[in-house]
């Protein structure tokens, strides 16, 4: 059964329809490879409404058992394989216009600056980890900590103030 999506419509600023969520792990969702508190919750009720996708390198081996809770498995990426690109590419093969990106980290910057030139949603996260300027820089919104930015899209009217024109 098709889920059915998020639609976010913001004053004199296009509307987003979106179908999926794609994430990074490390930095993003969790601290020290653990998922931040509240996030495996959020995950569940986002992934009833939309598919999501994790990707990480999982630097601490700890993703899977990680967010089994959400129903989610990670999605892996290559040891050798330029990071940055390969989750750029991922977005892009997805649908970039109708996806929701998360990142913090230098590797993410690619990834946000696609979906955002797609028309999609491109949120920079530090969530106690930091934020890389360059992903910074390449996202339409920044958001402390990963419960907050993930509550935007489970009350989507709450994007409002911040995206429109």
């Amino acid at each position: 059964m098709p889920k059915s999506g998020i639609a976010i419509k913001i004053p004199d600023h296009p509307d987003l329809a979106i179908d999926r969520i794609v994430t990074d792990y490390n930095g993003t969702l969790s601290q020290g490879g653990k998922l931040s508190p509240g996030v495996a919750e959020c995950l569940r009720r986002l992934h009833e409404i939309v598919e999501i996708d994790v990707i990480t390198s999982d630097t601490f081996g700890t993703a899977a058992a990680e967010l089994a809770p959400a129903g989610l498995q990670p999605v892996l990426l290559a040891p050798g394989v330029r990071h940055e690109r390969a989750k750029e590419a991922h977005v892009r093969s997805r649908g970039a216009a109708h996806i929701a990106a998360f990142g913090n980290g230098n590797n993410d910057g690619l990834m946000l600056k696609a979906v955002k030139d797609a028309g999609g949603l491109a949120i920079a996260v530090d969530n106690g980890e930091g934020c890389s300027v360059e992903t910074l820089l390449s996202a339409e919104l920044f958001v402390v900590g990963i419960a907050n930015a993930l509550d935007l899209l489970l009350d989507p009217t709450r994007c409002r103030a911040s995206l429109r024109r």
